[in-house]
């Protein structure tokens, strides 16, 4: 089968956002099950800088093409794409095209490419990545958005991959609001994964910890955007609250907001690390002994996945959508209120029988229910139903 990413931005080696990982992932998996994939994609590389590799490339067995951004500032500051020549590459790649793929709903890589798409009766799979909702950034613009291009940009979709059953219910309803009942998609639900094999046995923690002079006691990670629904706040608000003598929290992550607001409430024992990426992301995994992520509006983290997958117990929010962590044992779910999170850090942090037990707990589960390989095969009956449903 000859399949087409469209997404907004991708380069792995550099990438920090589940976005970027998810797409490489899917990609990757396909390709090694013989499928032929191509990404079609932009230059963006954060919200600072261009990607500087070729712009055609290939990576793991993927063909990636980069369409360079008119103005960078614009996806920085407004996450929107101005990809020049998209079309003009879209039209060159898509008359061998099976299906095509695209992650997230409101860009421009959308508008500019679903109507090829389907000029060229070439099935459309939508990914939103856990972006529909209007309350998880960006609200004012989400909502012209949907009501200026959405509802033409939404009936081109033949199936709508969601990560959760919630989110697969948002999306319904959303969908909904844009159309007739025929133009109402399919919907699936396909949860993210991670290469188990990527996360095991990482090397990098003694290099971590003196780096950042985490001493020997234990460390409790968090790694994501500095953004509000993060709960980042919360997350340090509790981790001062448990007391934990040696304790240190790592806070890895671009800020996107809330820098300003937490500095008043750092102390010695939590370090701020910036942006990870490559090697210094897994080598924070190595270096932690627990991972948390109290947020809300996720869709399904990315890096609690990955965190599972290199051994660490996870305290995470009902908002992360991951209920497996609390039936397998990986790991505990509190509301990401000050007390509850704090008792779940102590209990955790203090406890290393526990941090042993919920980290082999996590790894297995992820084994039986979250790689991409797993992920690809699901894949696979999506896309031969809509080329079934198309023919």
């Amino acid at each position: 089968m000859n399949i087409l990413h469209l997404t907004p931005y991708y380069a792995p080696a550099y990438a920090f956002g589940g976005v970027v990982r998810s797409v490489e992932g899917m990609a990757r998996a396909l390709a090694r099950r013989g499928h032929q994939v191509t990404v079609l994609t932009t230059d963006a590389l954060d919200v600072q800088s261009r990607y500087s590799g070729q712009p055609e490339e290939r990576i793991d067995n993927v063909r990636v093409l980069h369409a360079t951004n008119i103005s960078h500032r614009l996806r920085g500051r407004l996450n929107l794409s101005t990809p020049g020549r998209m079309q003009a590459l879209a039209r060159a790649v898509l008359p061998p095209v099976d299906v095509v793929h695209c992650h997230e709903f409101r860009t421009m890589e959308n508008l500019l490419v679903t109507p090829i798409a389907a000029e060229m009766s070439k099935p459309l799979v939508l990914s939103p990545h856990g972006t529909l909702a209007q309350t998880t950034g960006r609200s004012h613009m989400k909502m012209a958005w949907d009501k200026m291009l959405s509802p033409t940009v939404a009936q081109r979709f033949n199936h709508v991959v969601a990560l959760t059953p919630q989110e697969a219910d948002n999306a319904r309803a959303l969908w909904e609001t844009f159309g007739s009942a025929s133009s109402v998609p399919d919907f699936s639900v396909i949860p993210n994964g991670i290469d188990p094999d990527d996360y095991a046995d990482l090397n990098g923690r003694a290099y971590f910890r003196t780096r950042y002079r985490l001493g020997d006691g234990p460390v409790c990670l968090f790694m994501g955007r500095l953004h509000e629904r993060k709960g980042v706040e919360v997350l340090i608000e509790a981790f001062k609250a448990a007391r934990v003598e040696g304790a240190r929290l790592v806070i890895a992550g671009p800020d996107e907001g809330m820098l300003d607001r937490i500095r008043p409430l750092l102390d010695d024992d939590i370090v701020l690390t910036g942006y990870l990426d490559g090697n210094e992301r897994l080598a924070a995994y190595a270096a932690a002994d627990m991972f948390a992520l109290p947020a809300v509006g996720e869709g399904l983290p990315m890096v609690v996945l990955e965190a599972m997958g290199a051994g660490l117990p996870v305290v995470i929010s009902p908002g992360c959508y991951l209920p497996e962590v609390a039936q397998q044992g990986a790991g505990l779910i509190v509301e990401p209120e000050c007390q509850p999170l704090s008792a779940a850090l102590r209990l955790v942090l203090t406890d290393p029988a526990i941090r042993t037990r919920m980290g082999q707990q996590g790894q297995q589960l992820i084994r039986n229910q979250f790689t991409w390989d797993a992920v690809a095969l699901q894949l696979e009956k999506v896309y031969r139903s809509t080329l079934a449903f198309a023919e």
